[in-house]
């Protein structure tokens, strides 16, 4: 198995901006859902935002008008546009993606990104 790759992660200012991308392989049409989560050291990982094959979006309330999610199915990408970053955004983000077939499901996540959001 091939696990997703997440990359943009890094350091910024509060109020500003970053990108991270997802890549993933395997079969595009059966994926159902994709979606990046956040984890701090020593704390459960939280859903931020998801994305459903049928573009159905789902934001956690502390994000929802500030992050975006989006795909790009010729490139088996999935993005998180975050914008107005605040200091309580810092975490390690993590991408995750689930295939649904006739008779059983995958889940596979990514390696994880830190982003970090400090003056």
């Amino acid at each position: 198995q091939v696990h997703p790759v997440e990359s943009g992660g890094g350091s910024v200012q509060p109020g500003g901006s970053l990108r991270l991308s997802c890549k993933y392989s395997g079969d595009i049409e059966k994926v159902a859902s994709m979606g990046w989560y956040r984890q701090a050291p020593g704390n459960q990982r939280d859903v931020v935002a998801t994305i459903t094959n049928g573009g159905t979006t789902y934001y956690t309330d502390s994000v929802k008008g500030r992050f975006t999610i989006s795909r790009d199915n010729a490139k088996s990408t999935v993005y998180l546009q975050m914008n107005s970053l605040k200091p309580e955004d810092t975490d390690v983000y993590y991408c995750n993606v689930f295939w649904k077939y006739d008779d059983y499901t995958r889940s596979l996540w990514g390696q994880g990104t830190q982003v970090t959001v400090s003056s």
